[in-house]
């Protein structure tokens, strides 16, 4: 007998992409746990794990059962549905429609990058507020000019 006549499932393959749901939170994983500058390392000892068990959870190679969300949530310091926020609702006839487009949405995401991540710890580290401010003001001003050429 199949995988999916015992269960009323079909197991996931090698083959097979990982489940987009599973890709959102990991990428949230990620983005809080580089937001506070923690390794994966790091959070792998917090929750009991090694930091490649960390990496195949933020890819979404494997999926986040409850307790451990629950634990991640507590170690990152955020509510469990903070691993759920920007995902689109699902319709019941189709349980992943607008998550199709989930691994290229977050490659595209100038948000979930690292070089993203960097300068907004780089500037809150600016000690004085006018300084950061006025490189606020600056870079604001560098994003409305017209591209060269």
């Amino acid at each position: 007998m199949d995988d999916k006549a015992k269960t009323g499932r079909r197991r996931r393959q090698k083959s097979d992409k990982p489940n987009p749901t599973d890709i959102h939170v990991g990428a949230r994983v990620r983005l809080r746990r580089t937001l506070l500058g923690m390794s994966q390392e790091k959070l792998g000892d917090a929750i009991g794990l090694t930091f490649q068990q960390v990496q195949k959870y933020e890819r979404g190679a494997n999926r986040v059962g409850a307790s451990r969300l629950f634990d991640l949530s507590r170690v990152l310091g955020v509510p469990v549905s903070f691993f759920f926020d920007d995902l689109a609702p699902a319709s019941d006839a189709e349980p992943h429609v607008g998550l199709a487009e989930a691994p290229e949405r977050y490659q595209a995401d100038p948000m979930l990058k690292r070089e993203t991540l960097e300068l907004v710890r780089a500037y809150y580290k600016i000690a004085d507020p006018h300084i950061r401010r006025r490189l606020f003001d600056l870079a604001k001003a560098l994003g409305k000019s017209p591209e060269p050429g």
